[in-house]
C-alpha cells in the first residue's frame, strides 16, 4: 500500500466523505504495544484514507486562491500603469502597489510558496495544495469540526450538473481541433512565473466553470508533481491518465449531487409530510440504491488510485461494477416517465408541494439547481460513464491489455445504455398505441391497431391539393386544399379526416413496402409551398395516390424520408469509406419533440445528411449509428478537415475492436 505524504494530501473528514473513503496509508512506525497501539494506529489509518472527493475540492480551493491573486496582481498592475501614464516623474509604483504575481522566484514571500504549491515544479518538499490544514479533530471538538467539514464540502465544491457541463464543453473543443485550456494554461504559467513543463502541453490542460472555479487534474496531485516517474511518461501516456482520473474525479462530484437529492430533498420531513406513499416512491424511485451503488464503485476507483497514483486503471473496475449498476439504472431510468408525471402533476395539483419545493431549492447547498436537475442525474451519469470509458479506449495502445479491459467495460456500458432505451421505449409505444386505438376509427375495415411489433413513426397535419377542381383567377391556376393526416407507423401509412378535434376516420391505408413518393424540387404554377406526390398501391395495383403540400421545405423532407429510411448498413459504409464526410457537433443539447427527432446531448458527433433552408438537419450519431432531425442552431459544423478525419478513425477503430469482442464472446 503506498503512503502518502502528510503535506500532500492530509484530508479533514466530512460526513460526505465517511461515506465514500476506502482504504487508507499506513504510516510505518517503530513503537510496539497493546491494545493501545493498536487503538492509536487504527484512528491514524483512519484520518489518512485516501479521498478523490477531498483531494478535488482541495485543489480546487488551491487554484482559486491561484486565480484571485493573478486577477489581483493584474489589477493592480493596470491601476500602476494607468497612474504612471499620468505623472511622468516618476515611472516606479509604490511599494504597496508591488504586483503580487510577479514576485521573483528566489523571493521567500508566502504568496510565492502558495503558487509553487500549486504550479508544482519545486525541489522542496511537496506543499500542501490548499497551504496550511486545520488540524485533525479530537475527541473534544469532533463534533465542531465534523460540522466545519461538512460545511466546507457543501459550499467550496463543484456540484455534478456544472462539473459535467464543463467537461463536455472541453470534449467539444477537443473533437474540432482545438487545443482545450489554452487560456488557462498560459495564465497557470504566468502566475507561477515558470516555463510550461510537458505535463501541462497536453489537451487535457486545466479549465475553468462558468463560475469561474478550476477543475482538477490527476498531473495538480502533488505525489504526481514530484514523482521522478513522471518524465518518463510520453504525451500520449499522460492524456491517458488524465481520462482515467476523469472518471475518477466526476464520480465523487456525482456522489456530492446525489447526496443532496437524497439527504436534502427525499429525507426532507416538510416535503415527505406533503407527499403519498405512491408519489414519493414515484419522484424518488430508486435513487437511495443508486447512490449506494455509486459509492461502492467510488471507493474501489480511490482504493486503486492509493494503490499507484501514477499507473492506475480503472476500466477493469468499470466492468466489476456493471452487474450493480445496471440493477439499479435500470429500473430508474424506466421510472423516468412516471417520475415526470408525477412531478408536473404535484406542482398542479398538490397546493404544498410548489412552496416546499421553492424553499428546498433556495438553500445554498442546491447552488440555485432546481430539483429537476437532480432528479435526471442517473440518467445523464450512465450515459456520461460510457462517453468517458470511451476516451479511455481512444487512448489505449492498439492490441494491449488494456484496449481489451476497455472494450469489454465499454461493450457492457453501450448494452445497459440500450436496454434502458429499450425498456423506456416499449413502455412508451405501447401506451400511445391504446392511446391512438380509441382515436383512430376505419371506414367498415376491422384494422388490428395494437401490435407488440408495432409503433408510432410520425404523425401530422398536411394539405391535400385538389386537382379536380381546378379554377383560374386572372392567369393563374388556383388549386383547392383540405388538410389530411397522416399516421405513419414502423408498417403501414394512414391517411385519415378529422371528425373532431380528437377522432380521426381513416380512409386509406397502405403497407410501408407498397409507397411511392416523387418529390416535386420546383413549386408547381399556381400552388405555393412545398409538394410531394404520394401512391399507395396494393400489389402491383395503384390503391390510392395525392398530392401533399407541406409549409416547409424541412416538414416536406422529414415527411419523405420518414417513409423512406435509407440502410443503415449503408450510412455506415459510406462513413467508413468515405473519409471526409460533413461533421456536425452538438453545442446544445435537444430533447426531441416529434418521433422523427433525435436527442442529443453535447459534445455528440453526427455525420450531416440533409441541411434544410428552414434550419432543420437529418444526420447519424456516429457514435451508435442513430438517425434523426434536430435543430441546425444546436449543432455546430467541424470546419477543421484533420479534427474530421480524426474524429471519424477513432469511431470506426471502436467498432472495429467491439465488434472483434463480440465475434470472440459469440
Amino acid at each position: 500500500v503506498r503512503v502518502y505524504s502528510p503535506d500532500s494530501l492530509k484530508p479533514h473528514r466530512s460526513s460526505e466523505d465517511s461515506s465514500v473513503l476506502n482504504s487508507g496509508a499506513v504510516e510505518n512506525s517503530s513503537a510496539t504495544g497493546g491494545s493501545a497501539l493498536a487503538c492509536s494506529r487504527m484512528a491514524e489509518h483512519e484520518r489518512r484514507r485516501f479521498s478523490a472527493s477531498e483531494l478535488i475540492s482541495r485543489l480546487q480551493l488551491s487554484q482559486r486562491k491561484n486565480s484571485f491573486t493573478l486577477k489581483l496582481g493584474k489589477s493592480l498592475s493596470a491601476r500602476v500603469a494607468s497612474r504612471d501614464r499620468q505623472t511622468s516623474s516618476n515611472l516606479s509604483p509604490s511599494a504597496d502597489c508591488k504586483p503580487l504575481p510577479h514576485l521573483p522566484s528566489s523571493s521567500p514571500d508566502k504568496a510565492t510558496s502558495r503558487h509553487r504549491g500549486s504550479g508544482g515544479s519545486s525541489h522542496s518538499a511537496p506543499h500542501s495544495p490548499v497551504g496550511p490544514v486545520p488540524p485533525l479533530p479530537t475527541a473534544d471538538n469532533n463534533t465542531q469540526q465534523h460540522r466545519r467539514s461538512t460545511g466546507f464540502a457543501i459550499k467550496k465544491s463543484i456540484l455534478y450538473q456544472e462539473y459535467s457541463d464543463v467537461a463536455i464543453n472541453r470534449e467539444i473543443q477537443r473533437q474540432q481541433g482545438e487545443e482545450p485550456g489554452a487560456e488557462e494554461e498560459r495564465l497557470r504559467v504566468e502566475g507561477a512565473g515558470e516555463a510550461p513543463s510537458p505535463s501541462n502541453l497536453s489537451p487535457s490542460s486545466s479549465f475553468c466553470s462558468s463560475r469561474g472555479s478550476a477543475f482538477s487534474l490527476w498531473q495538480d496531485i502533488p505525489d504526481v508533481q514530484t514523482s521522478d516517474q513522471l518524465d518518463n511518461f510520453s504525451n500520449e501516456e499522460r492524456k491517458l491518465q488524465e481520462a482515467k482520473f476523469e472518471l475518477v474525479t466526476s464520480e465523487a462530484s456525482y456522489i456530492r449531487s446525489l447526496a443532496i437529492a437524497v439527504d436534502h430533498f427525499m429525507l426532507s420531513q416538510e416535503l415527505g409530510e406533503c407527499l403519498g406513499t405512491q408519489d414519493r416512491q414515484w419522484l424518488f424511485s430508486k435513487l437511495p440504491e443508486v447512490k449506494d451503488v455509486s459509492e461502492r464503485f467510488l471507493q474501489d476507483l480511490e482504493h486503486r488510485l492509493e494503490e499507484d497514483i501514477l499507473r492506475f486503471d480503472v476500466c477493469d473496475i468499470v466492468l466489476a461494477h456493471c452487474p450493480a449498476l445496471r440493477r439499479v439504472y435500470l429500473p430508474y431510468v424506466t421510472n423516468q416517465a412516471y417520475q415526470e408525471q408525477t412531478y408536473q402533476r404535484l406542482l398542479q395539483e398538490n397546493a404544498r408541494f410548489p412552496g416546499i419545493l421553492a424553499r428546498l431549492e433556495e438553500d445554498p447547498i442546491c447552488q440555485r439547481l432546481p430539483l429537476a436537475s437532480f432528479l435526471i442525474l442517473p440518467f445523464q451519469r450512465i450515459t456520461r460513464l460510457k462517453m468517458l470509458v470511451e476516451n479511455i479506449l481512444k487512448r489505449t495502445t492498439p492490441g494491449s491489455r488494456g484496449e481489451d479491459t476497455a472494450t469489454k467495460a465499454f461493450n457492457e456500458l453501450k448494452r445497459l445504455i440500450k436496454e434502458c432505451n429499450s425498456s423506456v421505449q416499449s413502455m412508451k409505444r405501447m401506451e400511445e398505441l391504446i392511446h391512438l386505438n380509441k382515436k383512430i376509427h376505419f371506414e367498415g375495415k376491422i384494422f388490428p391497431l395494437i401490435s407488440q411489433s408495432r409503433w408510432l413513426v410520425k404523425h401530422g397535419e398536411l394539405l391535400e391539393v385538389d386537382t379536380q377542381t381546378m379554377s383560374i383567377s386572372g392567369s393563374k391556376f388556383k388549386l383547392p386544399t383540405r388538410p389530411v393526416y397522416l399516421h405513419l407507423f414502423n408498417d403501414c401509412l394512414l391517411l385519415s379526416r378529422r371528425k373532431d378535434t380528437w377522432k380521426f376516420m381513416v380512409f386509406v391505408h397502405a403497407k410501408i413496402g407498397q409507397l411511392k413518393v416523387k418529390d416535386f424540387s420546383q413549386k408547381l404554377q399556381g400552388i405555393s409551398g412545398f409538394i410531394f406526390h404520394l401512391q399507395l398501391c396494393e400489389g402491383q395495383q395503384l390503391k390510392h395516390h395525392i398530392l401533399l403540400k407541406a409549409h416547409t421545405e424541412s416538414g416536406k423532407q422529414r415527411w419523405i424520408t420518414a417513409m423512406f429510411p435509407s440502410d443503415p448498413l449503408e450510412d455506415i459504409e459510406q462513413a467508413s469509406e468515405n473519409y471526409d464526410l460533413s461533421q456536425v457537433q452538438c453545442i446544445k443539447s435537444y430533447q426531441a419533440q416529434e418521433h422523427d427527432e433525435l436527442t442529443l446531448e453535447k459534445a455528440d458527433i453526427l455525420q450531416a445528411k440533409t441541411i434544410t433552408s428552414d434550419g432543420w438537419v437529418e444526420g447519424i450519431r456516429l457514435s451508435d449509428g442513430e438517425r434523426g432531425w434536430f435543430p441546425k442552431t444546436n449543432v455546430e459544423e467541424i470546419t477543421n478537415r484533420s479534427a474530421r478525419l480524426r474524429n471519424l478513425r477513432e469511431n470506426i477503430r471502436i467498432k472495429c475492436v467491439t465488434q472483434k469482442l463480440e465475434k470472440e464472446l459469440f
